[in-house]
């Protein structure tokens, strides 16, 4: 499915659908304290429930969530899910997101609304809808990241772009971007570098996804913003980047640059 990213792309996330929207809505009608909710994750996720979060499918000693440093890790099991997420809220806003990975909850701590299991799209929609407005919750990305079936570039893409959007979740969304791209998301991650309307830390973080991308795809990207871009700042980031991705077609611009200089 391809979705317009025009002059109506701010409304995509408050229009994700009426389930998503639901868990949202009681997440915001929550009380203060401390809010769960459970789903499953994508193959190849799984977890110790309390330590780390990996994905199996990148390799067997890849950490994708925060990871405690305990030794002894190979030892601990690595749960396939479910995905359980902590929202603590205080005076109505979030304070704090945790992502764990199998394990179960305990019976400890007061004031806390647990809503149960989920389906994994409905919470991604709703974790991703709460990142692109609590200053606190960049870590909702990452709890959309590893649902089970759920589309989530397009909203990442729509949090990229919005300017009122929390800064550090737009970067967070931009890394996450650079992990999920297709070719539609790579063009979303183009289109960011080139808008000299945004922030200057979301264009470098634009920048850099570009450069984690398989070079099929970031290569000739990078090799057009150091080429054409206006902003000096731009190219050199480009080039910088294309310095560090060993590819013969980095190199030869390089010496293209160097000989006409």
């Amino acid at each position: 499915m391809r979705y317009q990213l025009g002059s109506t792309a701010l409304l995509l996330l408050a229009t994700t659908g009426a389930s998503g929207q639901g868990i949202g809505d009681r997440i915001a009608a929550a009380r203060d304290g401390t809010v769960r909710l459970t789903y499953a994750v994508k193959d190849g996720i799984c977890g110790d429930g309390e330590t780390f979060i990996r994905d199996r499918s990148r390799g067997e000693n890849n950490y994708i969530g925060e990871w405690s440093g305990k030794r002894g890790w190979r030892e601990r099991p690595c749960e396939p899910g479910p995905a359980r997420v902590a929202i603590t809220k205080l005076g109505g806003s979030v304070t704090r997101i945790k992502v764990f990975v199998g394990g179960d909850w305990s019976n400890d701590g007061t004031d806390i609304t647990d809503l149960g299991t989920v389906s994994a799209p409905v919470a991604a929609r709703a974790l991703v809808a709460l990142a692109a407005k609590e200053r606190r919750a960049g870590q909702a990305i990452f709890a959309a990241i590893i649902a089970d079936s759920a589309v989530i570039w397009p909203d990442l893409l729509v949090i990229a772009k919005n300017t009122d959007a929390p800064t550090a979740n737009r970067k967070d969304a931009v890394f996450w971007l650079s992990q999920e791209a297709g070719d539609a998301a790579t063009k979303g991650l183009s289109e960011l570098a080139d808008d000299e309307n945004q922030d200057r830390e979301v264009r470098d973080q634009a920048v850099f996804a570009l450069s984690q991308l398989p070079h099929d795809q970031g290569i000739p990207i990078l090799i057009r913003l150091a080429r054409t871009n206006k902003d000096p700042k731009v190219r050199r980031k480009a080039l910088f980047w294309l310095g560090q991705s060993d590819d013969p077609r980095a190199l030869a611009l390089i010496e293209e640059i160097l000989t006409k200089g």
